[in-house]
Formats: C-alpha cells, sequence, structure tokens
C-alpha cells in the first residue's frame, strides 16, 4: 500500500495575519484618503469598517471571545456615526492616535531601567545579550530610540495641528470656531495619510544609511535588514504593547 504523500507546508498562521493586517492598513490609507478628497460619508464609513477590522483582525484570529463580541458593537458605533453624519471625524484623530502610540512605544523603553527598544531590537537581530553589545552600539541604539520618540511626537503634534485647522470640518469647525489659518480636508488627507509615512519611510531609510557608516560590516545589506525585521514577526512588535 502506497504510503501518502506528505502534505503542503503550510504558511504560518502569523504571517497569513501580518498580511492581511498590511492590506487592511493600505485599504484602510485609500479608503480615507478617498472620503476626504470626495468629502463622502459612505466611504468614511467603509474606511472606519475597515479600521476596526484592522484592530481586531490578530485578536480575531486568534479566537478571543472579546473580539468576536467588540465586532458588531464597533461596527455598530461606526453606523451609528455614519447616520448622525460624524463618520468623517474619527478620521482625523486616527493619525494623531496611532503615530501617538507608536511614540509611546519607543518613549517608555528609555526610562530608567528599561531596555531602549532599537537596543532590544539590536539584540535579537544579533542574537547577542545586551551586556556583550559593544558600548559604542549601545550609545547609538539608545540615542536612534531617542530619535524615534522625537520625530513621532513631532508628527503627531503637526498632525493635530492640522486636523484642528481642516475646513470645513476640522476639530475647531466641529467645535463651532474659526481657525485662525485653514487647509482644505484634501491637503489635511495628503499628509496624514501619504506624507506620514513618506517622512517615516525616509527617516528609516536615512538612519540605515548612516548606521552601515558608523558601524561598517553590520548590515551589508538594506533588503537583508529588512528580510531579518520581517522574520521577527507581528509577536515580537506585539510585545512592544505590554
Amino acid at each position: 500500500m502506497n504510503a501518502a504523500a506528505p502534505a503542503a507546508p503550510q504558511p504560518p498562521a502569523g504571517s497569513f495575519v501580518l498580511a492581511v493586517e498590511i492590506a487592511l492598513a493600505i485599504g484602510y490609507g485609500v479608503l480615507a484618503h478617498l472620503a476626504s478628497a470626495r468629502g463622502s460619508d459612505l466611504l468614511a464609513l467603509m474606511a472606519l469598517l475597515v479600521l476596526v477590522l484592522l484592530v481586531l483582525a490578530s485578536p480575531l484570529a486568534a479566537r478571543r471571545a472579546g473580539a468576536w463580541l467588540a465586532l458588531p458593537l464597533l461596527a455598530g458605533g461606526c453606523w451609528a456615526l455614519y447616520r448622525a453624519g460624524h463618520a468623517p471625524l474619527p478620521l482625523l484623530l486616527v493619525p494623531v492616535a496611532f503615530i501617538g502610540l507608536v511614540a509611546w512605544m519607543f518613549g517608555r523603553t528609555l526610562r530608567p531601567g528599561r531596555l531602549p527598544l532599537i537596543t532590544r531590537l539590536v539584540t535579537v537581530l544579533d542574537d547577542t545579550p545586551v551586556e556583550r553589545l559593544e558600548p559604542a552600539v549601545r550609545r547609538y541604539a539608545r540615542g536612534v530610540t531617542l530619535g524615534w520618540t522625537l520625530l513621532l511626537l513631532v508628527l503627531g503634534a503637526v498632525n493635530l495641528a492640522l486636523a484642528m485647522i481642516a475646513t470645513p470640518d476640522g476639530l475647531l469647525a466641529q467645535l463651532g470656531l474659526q481657525p485662525p489659518v485653514a487647509i482644505t480636508r484634501t491637503q489635511w488627507s495628503w499628509f496624514a495619510n501619504l506624507f506620514n509615512y513618506g517622512i517615516i519611510a525616509a527617516f528609516f531609510v536615512a538612519e540605515f544609511q548612516l548606521r552601515k557608516r558608523r558601524f561598517p560590516g553590520r548590515y551589508p545589506s538594506f533588503a537583508g535588514f529588512l528580510r531579518r525585521l520581517g522574520a521577527l514577526g507581528p509577536a515580537f512588535w506585539r510585545d512592544q504593547l505590554r
């Protein structure tokens, strides 16, 4: 009797969830921008629903009861905002909240007694205990953690300021106040849903090039470095939120 053929290897569940989260993040950005550019409440509702799925993707995949209970409640909240004509309002605050969360994730590791996030990343990528890292590497990693924290805090503040002065339905306008200067909702969206991530990507690439010069031979290939980062998996980054 012939032995059964071995089953084809299946991709790790974590990788599939990460791919879904990336697709949802891209979809949210496109829908949020189109909603602002076209002044469409329906597109704003769709963006909010995609955002709910993005936030809950991992716990839903893990079959956590709380996530499945939260899904209809959050979807219902999005629908209620849409029916009340306020679906675009949360979109103004999403970039501020997201960037603020990541800034907090970096910044809290700079407190005394904590291991800076980039230092921890180096120990994992190099499979080296922190006490065996060169002092210059530790100083540099702490400086990069601080740099990311400051950059993200500035971006968060800029996003909040732009959300306040956007017209006709920015935060100040929603409060019945006339902003001293104003930008259109489309101009806000270009910054919040595109330029934000361009600035972050440019900082990421520039820091890598600086690191290559500062520590020759440590990371010879940018593509290889990205592969090593990707291999960490979403669990590593979720741990930073705990």
